[in-house]
């Protein structure tokens, strides 16, 4: 009898070391990475310059799935970074974009504005309140009952703010006006000494040719001063590289130059992360914003259609129309780029049908040259198809227009009143996701891939639970 219970306990315990063989190692240190405007394209097209260090690190050793995508449109930095990090859509996060018209006072607003918190170093307060779910960040955060070291840092100060979460210990961003890098009492009292130190002896070196140097150095400095990675707590730093060039200055030797000095300063990153905690103990994540600024074309020198929507003055129209069927009121609140908002509280005291006068505002709208296609509110909260999938998804009712308007190809869409141009994009930009580091084995993935599964996918392999309103899979 106790041989056979010896041998049973043998048994299970062999089991046991070849599962714990298997088990996939924690890093200490998570390093999120999203990149401003990075396009594959791009990336392929200067591979001859990089560096063995950087890129080609990345693109040789990792999992690299190369048919990134964004599920909801339109993208910019601050709504992609707020993709990466709840793993969800504007839809459910709340960050529709960098800024967004405030209904209640019809002022245009960021997406981090926050007076009721004083800056540090900053005259501009902020905080990350206008995120509506959790973020990776938060629940790691939560895993750790607070333990774990979770830092944001970027250039601007949204990109900071929104990749930082919630409970992040620190979001910092550039004072460009006084050359220090600052952040918000939101996060601290008081500055952290070693960012006191840190402006005191390198501000002034800030350099306006390689923004991305800046952004290396200050995280590596936090990493040392902060002690992340040290013990065997995850801890998570997100970052906010950028390859974005001023409009007027896109020309192949500038992207040539930007992209260069990109691998360089991820080359740097990741040897003396490499070198002081061991790749053993590390994750980098690395994707993009998903989007690119691009010069205005000239449609009508290739005698391509195209043609100007002017907004404000068929908003006016628009006023007038419903006027003629519901009398003469004030119908339209306000224009904020591509999106009308109705006056709802006049439209409700004269108790007029909403979803009728929605309806007869579209069938108006779309008659318009240059419009190929009209929104409702009711379309995209109630109804909707498989072909607005991406508009659904990042349509926000608390910060997004009653009546969206989607321009032809070739249109610019322009608000005289404000300055406003848009332009409709349903070309896509071709950019990654790479997972580098302990655990990951190199492989290439051509698969279509949506950005809300990088948080589920870390969440896996830091094993903790994955934002509170994400619902994508991991991606292994």
């Amino acid at each position: 009898m106790n041989k056979y219970i010896t041998a049973t306990f043998l048994a299970v315990a062999s089991i046991g070391n070849i599962s714990s063989q298997n088990v996939r190692p924690v890093p200490k240190l998570v390093v999120n990475i999203a990149i401003d405007q990075l396009r594959t394209d791009y990336i392929e097209a200067f591979i001859p310059y990089y560096s063995e260090g950087g890129i080609k690190k990345l693109l040789r050793n990792g999992a690299v799935y190369s048919n990134a995508q964004y599920m909801f449109s339109p993208v910019d930095r601050a709504s992609s970074i707020a993709s990466i990090s709840t793993g969800t859509s504007p839809s459910s996060n709340g960050i529709t974009g960098f800024r967004w018209l405030n209904k209640n006072t019809l002022i245009p607003v960021n997406c981090v504005d926050d007076n009721s918190y004083e800056g540090i170093f900053t005259k501009e307060g902020a905080s990350p309140k206008n995120i509506i779910t959790t973020t990776i960040n938060d629940e790691l955060k939560i895993a750790t009952e607070g333990d774990a070291i979770v830092y944001s840092i970027a250039l601007e100060r949204d990109a900071a703010v929104i990749g930082g979460g919630h409970a992040a210990d620190g979001a910092l961003w550039f004072n460009k006006d006084n050359k220090c890098w600052c952040s918000s009492k939101y996060y601290f009292k008081k500055a952290p000494s070693w960012l006191e130190s840190y402006n005191l002896l390198y501000a002034n070196n800030f350099t306006e040719d390689n923004v991305n140097a800046n952004i290396t150095n200050v995280a590596l400095e936090c990493v040392n001063s902060c002690g992340m990675g040290t013990d065997d707590i995850t801890d998570m730093l997100s970052l906010t590289y950028s390859v974005k060039i001023p409009v007027k200055k896109i020309n192949k030797q500038q992207l040539q130059n930007t992209y260069i000095q990109l691998d360089k300063e991820l080359e740097k990153l990741i040897s003396k992360l490499e070198s002081k905690i061991g790749i053993n103990n590390l994750l980098f994540v690395v994707t993009s914003t998903g989007y690119c600024d691009e010069k205005e074309i000239n449609y009508e020198k290739y005698r391509i259609p195209s043609g100007t929507f002017y907004i404000n003055r068929t908003a006016n129209l628009l006023n007038m129309y419903l006027g003629a069927i519901y009398g003469q009121d004030k119908y339209i609140e306000s224009c904020f780029y591509n999106q009308i908002f109705l006056n709802l509280r006049q439209i409700e005291l004269k108790r007029i049908n909403i979803s009728d006068l929605l309806s007869r505002a579209q069938s108006f709208l779309i008659q318009n040259s240059g419009i190929k296609n009209v929104f409702t509110s009711n379309d995209l909260m109630l109804y909707g198809d498989k072909n607005d999938s991406k508009l659904r998804n990042w349509y926000n009712p608390d910060n997004c227009g009653d009546l969206i308007i989607e321009v032809s190809p070739g249109w610019k869409l322009l608000n005289e009143d404000t300055k406003q141009q848009y332009v409709s994009k349903g070309n896509a930009i071709p950019f990654p996701v790479i997972f580098y580091g302990t655990g990951i084995k190199h492989e290439e993935l051509i698969t279509p891939v949506t950005i809300d599964r990088i948080a589920p996918t870390i969440a896996k392999i830091i094993r903790i639970r994955a934002p509170n309103a994400c619902s994508a899979l991991p991606l292994y």
